[in-house]
């Protein structure tokens, strides 16, 4: 990574030094952002890379399920909908093949078995949620529903759009839009103006070592695994995450399972929004609503990846992966590695954003564990001596 460029508040020097220490290191960079928001304040926003500024639009994946989660979260709040009605109550098309006692809980837990289907999506299908959601509706689920969690990694986002739309006759992009991005003027998006185009920086494919390259031959689960139907490595083609992040139709629809586009500082203001007052604002979730969507609802082993994990509804809690978050920290990663969550304990808002896949880069690249800690430890020392 080239020079880090940006500003750090008072106390906060510290993490630059750890975001320095990482560029330093990083030899297959493509670049990668720092933000971070202390009550409402932004006291970190740093970046660097090679045609990466403060301000590039960069290809953030998965967050997207992070802004879904918001979006329902609030309808939930308001009473527009109900985490234990079933989802064929608004969508009966989807009680087929045993899934009509399904509840919209369930599926912001990763708990429907609802991953994907037989053939596989196709490239143009990934990019659009109703057209997802149309083939989902009749498909079997891949286990009994609430029997167990796996990551709906591709198909999530399609399952509760569809019910939000049913439910309000809105879209959570047009929902998000008007209710989120627009009112905060957050830079990130879920369906990108063609106007933002020219702010752009694609993704880039990982770049392995030797080593890594060794692990990558082995290989997870094969195509016919609950993997392989989760990420559709089963269709043909086999889904191709570089393409996908970088395909201006997947930017436009703002596909909710990973369609995300922005940068490190809006998502960060995004999840300010959601920690704190901000702008004079209230925060966008009560305590109570707050307290659900972070409570942990699936925790154990993941039947899609095999890895232990956990999923509140929507929001990942993220104290599960970084101790040093409260356990009211809640966020989601994206596939290149980024990060970004909110923790109301402490006013903390976090994203770190990059632009080349790194190597277990999901849920968050290796370098978040020592980027979160610097940051959490900054604040805590910002705010004793305030």
């Amino acid at each position: 990574m080239s020079r880090v460029q940006g500003t750090v508040a008072p106390g906060f020097e510290p993490v630059r030094e750890v975001f320095a220490g990482i560029a330093a290191e990083e030899a297959r960079d493509g670049g990668a952002q720092l933000a971070v928001h202390l009550d409402g304040r932004l006291v970190v926003d740093l970046w660097g890379g090679e045609g990466v500024e403060g301000d590039s639009l960069l290809a953030l994946y998965s967050s997207s399920k992070g802004a879904m989660a918001l979006v329902t979260a609030l309808l939930v709040q308001e009473g527009a909908l109900d985490l234990d009605r079933e989802v064929a109550f608004w969508w009966p098309e989807f009680a087929a093949e045993g899934k009509e006692s399904v509840t919209l809980r369930q599926l912001l837990a990763h708990r429907s078995g609802v991953i994907g289907v037989e053939d596989g999506f196709t490239a143009e299908e990934l990019a659009d949620d109703r057209r997802i959601a149309a083939r989902l509706a009749g498909h079997r689920p891949y286990w009994k529903p609430d029997s167990g969690h796996g990551y709906h990694g591709l198909t999530v986002g399609a399952l509760v759009g569809e019910v939000v739309r049913r439910a309000v006759g809105r879209s959570v992009q047009e929902l998000f839009e008007e209710r989120v991005r627009a009112p905060y003027g957050l830079d990130y998006y879920l369906g990108l103006p063609e106007e933002l185009e020219p702010r752009f920086r694609p993704a880039l494919p990982l770049v392995p070592s030797p080593a890594e390259a060794a692990v990558l031959a082995a290989g997870p689960a094969g195509p016919a695994g609950l993997m392989g139907i989760a990420f559709n490595q089963h269709a043909e083609p086999p889904f191709d995450a570089v393409a996908y992040g970088n395909s201006r139709t997947v930017r436009a629809l703002g596909p909710l399972s990973g369609g995300g586009v922005g940068t490190a500082r809006g998502l960060s203001r995004m999840y300010a929004a959601l920690a704190g007052e901000l702008d004079g604002r209230p925060p966008l979730l009560t305590p109570a609503t707050l307290a659900e969507v972070a409570r942990i609802h699936s925790r154990g082993t993941d039947l899609v990846t095999g890895s232990e994990n956990a999923f509140g509804l929507g929001f990942v809690p993220l104290a599960t992966r970084y101790p040093s978050l409260s356990p009211d920290a809640i966020g989601h990663s994206g596939a290149p590695g980024s990060q970004a969550f909110a923790d109301p304990a402490t006013g903390l808002a976090y994203s770190y954003a990059r632009r080349r896949f790194a190597f277990a880069g999901g849920p968050g690249a290796p370098e978040n564990d020592r980027l979160v800690p610097a940051v959490v430890e900054a604040a805590a020392r910002v705010r004793a001596g305030a």
